[in-house]
């Protein structure tokens, strides 16, 4: 593969509502941090991927809410519809065909003007699943019962989760939930859907990222050091929840294979130094790491209490502190790839993993992890 780097990030701070911004404020704001970081302007870029959902926005065609602030103007512009690390991918693929030499990959979510539990309910079936009333939480709260009755894993263990990740969120300005908890704390939160405690789910929140990718002759042109993709794979399960495994990622296990087979990785518990991934829920943090082969199944409970997963730790994951500190929806595969950035040119201040070369970043479409995306990304060539 080409050599193709990122070379800017930009990130709007993660709220709870941002009332005074609408979507194309949220955008113009990472755009503008993501030109500034690459010390480009809008016109070295030669196209623009906008990643935005219908449903989550409101209204039809989403993509042209944020067009003119994503600079699409006399570009060649596409939308993704789903999480920013997907449409990164289409950027991707874009520089790769050899018709680009850059491309600006934006995403945003608002999920204080919307209802998520009828969003969430519309992504099941029609006609044998959405009347049962069922949503992204209930989901996952059957996926977590699936899970631990299968590994043994405890309340405890997701709770150990939840004050990892929000503890770690203390350290990033852009958290939306820093908070030093305790398992108590989490255990003693209100209940959502068995056996999932409020502070076991990621908040409703508003935000958006931008990223610029370039071929590697453009990447030296840019002020920041470059981070590298090494490697990156999707790939899709079964829509319907009753025809998978849910307490097994089978289709982040194999976005996995494909992309550590770009990078070179064949023992991914040691050649990752860091991970972002998307825990939108606790379980799935612990499922996510057992899926990507970076701990045995069942087993990353047992790594997590003994502190393999903290930022001190040999394998630090969410630093960042994750989707539990601040998850708007459509932006947050592209946010974990960011952070991951953030990590490999040693930017990321009291949250920083020492010596970090190689990392994991993560994205998921999907009810339960129907659809994921994984990026493996470098600070060297």
């Amino acid at each position: 593969m080409e050599n193709v780097a990122i070379v800017g990030i930009g990130m709007t701070k993660i709220e709870a509502a941002k009332v005074a911004e609408n979507f194309a404020d949220m955008v113009w704001e990472a755009v503008g941090k993501a030109l500034d970081d690459a010390g480009l302007t809008i016109d070295d870029i030669d196209n623009v991927i906008t990643t935005s959902n219908d449903f989550w926005d409101g209204r039809t065609i989403s993509c042209m809410a944020v067009g003119d602030a994503s600079g699409v103007r006399n570009k060649n512009c596409s939308c993704v519809e789903g999480d920013g690390a997907f449409g990164a991918f289409y950027g991707l693929t874009r520089i790769l065909s050899g018709s680009y030499g850059t491309t600006l990959v934006t995403a945003h979510s608002k999920g204080s003007e919307s209802v998520s539990s009828l969003i969430t309910n519309a992504a099941f079936d029609p006609i044998y699943e959405r009347a049962l009333g069922l949503d992204m939480v209930t989901a996952a709260a059957l996926q977590a019962n699936v899970y631990m009755d299968r590994t043994g894993v405890r309340p405890e263990d997701l709770a150990r989760v939840s004050v990892k990740n929000h503890g770690n969120a203390v350290h990033n300005p852009n958290a939306q939930l820093p908070m030093k908890l305790s398992v108590s704390d989490v255990l003693k939160s209100e209940m959502m859907v068995d056996p999932l405690h409020k502070l076991d789910c990621s908040p409703v929140s508003d935000g958006a990222c931008a990223m610029i990718l370039a071929r590697e002759d453009r990447a030296r042109k840019a002020k920041t050091r470059p981070v590298w993709v090494k490697g990156v794979g999707f790939c899709a399960d079964a829509y319907h929840l009753g025809d998978r495994d849910l307490a097994e990622p089978r289709s982040l296990t194999a976005a996995a294979k494909k992309a550590y087979g770009m990078a070179g990785i064949t023992d991914p518990a040691r050649q990752i130094d860091l991970a972002e991934l998307y825990d939108a829920f606790t379980h799935q943090e612990l499922m996510w790491i057992e899926g990507l082969g970076m701990a045995p199944y069942g087993k990353a409970a047992e790594d997590l209490e003994k502190g393999r997963f903290d930022i001190g730790g040999s394998l630090p994951v969410n630093a960042s502190g994750g989707l539990l500190s601040g998850h708007p929806v459509i932006a947050a595969g592209l946010i974990r790839m960011a952070e991951a950035v953030r990590q490999l040119r040693g930017e990321a201040g009291a949250a920083q993993a020492s010596k970090a070369k190689t990392a994991v970043a993560q994205g998921v479409n999907g009810l339960c992890g129907q659809s994921h995306c994984v990026w493996v990304l470098g600070s060297e060539k």
